[in-house]
């Protein structure tokens, strides 16, 4: 009976071994995919778990999307039209900020991202693009501010680097192998 117990017990510890190994070895892809993103989600979660599974949710989520690389005239009238933005910049910060966000929007739809409200849309940004879906949600919270209060010029100067840095990201970034064939991701 001894015996029966201490194997009972043996297994019960490398079940729970296995279980815990497990959790390891996926938050440590979910943070190594996520990078900051995935403390952000962890930080605002109820719970570490329950972080996680939003940040899995997600990736399932952008699974679902056609994705898309541009074509080059489609890039090439974009970038032209970012440069146009920028170059309203000096005379009028606040437009050239409403620009820059609503060109990323457009690069976003032409891309495959469905457009929705900001926070799924930065959501679903974070699984392909999280090193720069930071930048976006600080560009954003200026824009916000700059539409209420108003902002100084320095922040809106670094909301269009902010900018910048996702639409770039968006532009160059090729769809993946999966994409190119015609199929989901």
């Amino acid at each position: 009976m001894e015996v029966l117990i201490a194997i009972i017990v043996a297994a019960i510890v490398v079940v729970a071994l296995a279980f815990w190994l497990i959790q390891q070895r996926r938050r440590k892809e979910l943070k190594g995919r996520f990078g900051l993103e995935y403390d952000r989600t962890i930080k605002t979660a109820e719970t570490r778990g329950e972080g996680e599974k939003q940040l899995v949710e997600r990736e399932k989520r952008v699974e679902h999307f056609q994705l898309k690389t541009l074509e080059p005239q489609d890039a090439q009238r974009f970038s032209d039209e970012w440069r146009s933005a920028q170059g309203h910049f000096v005379d009028e910060p606040s437009g050239a900020i409403k620009r820059a966000d609503g060109l990323v929007q457009q690069v976003m739809s032409a891309r495959g991202y469905p457009i929705t409200n900001f926070e799924q849309q930065a959501a679903d940004i974070s699984v392909d693009h999280p090193e720069v879906v930071s930048n976006y949600r600080a560009a954003h919270s200026i824009a916000e501010k700059n539409q209420s209060d108003g902002s100084s010029t320095e922040d809106l100067r670094q909301a269009m680097v902010y900018y910048r840095s996702l639409f770039d990201e968006l532009l160059g970034a090729p769809a993946t192998a999966q994409q190119s064939n015609g199929g989901h991701r």
